[in-house]
């Protein structure tokens, strides 16, 4: 029941929230984009909760390779997950695309999403193995 706890609002635990609540709702409106054929993102709705998101995911990261460095940060949230359900959405929307729909086409917020997740991670990692690396000398 923690995540349901008024939390300070700024705080590493709220960000993560937040990260969540807008990879739920980015989610949803890809999918509902793609079975509506692109109806959010030519109104550019998918570009602002894309937005929103990417920025949300960019603080939280950037929190949480500071809490590291400064030896704060103990609790196990694995990128690597967020990039597995982004590979997985992107694969279906191609193969749902070819399958079903082939009027929709990918928008260029979700490409640029998926890459900035991918970029994220990639940062992250390398950050957090040359924290480890520097930890064992």
């Amino acid at each position: 029941m923690k995540y349901f706890r008024l939390e300070k609002a700024g705080s590493f635990t709220t960000w993560r929230i937040l990260v969540n609540f807008w990879s739920v709702v980015l989610f949803a409106a890809i999918i509902y984009d793609f079975f509506t054929t692109n109806s959010l993102s030519e109104h550019e709705i998918l570009l602002a909760i894309s937005a929103i998101y990417g920025a949300a995911l960019a603080i939280y990261s950037a929190e949480k390779e500071f809490r590291r460095w400064h030896r704060m940060h103990t609790s196990l949230h694995p990128g690597e997950l967020y990039a597995v359900l982004w590979t997985i959405l992107i694969v279906a929307l191609i193969v749902g695309t070819i399958a079903y729909n082939p009027s929709y086409h990918l928008p260029a917020e979700v490409s640029a999403a998926y890459i900035g997740v991918i970029g994220i991670l990639a940062i992250t990692r390398e950050s957090k193995n040359f924290y480890r690396r520097r930890e064992k000398k």
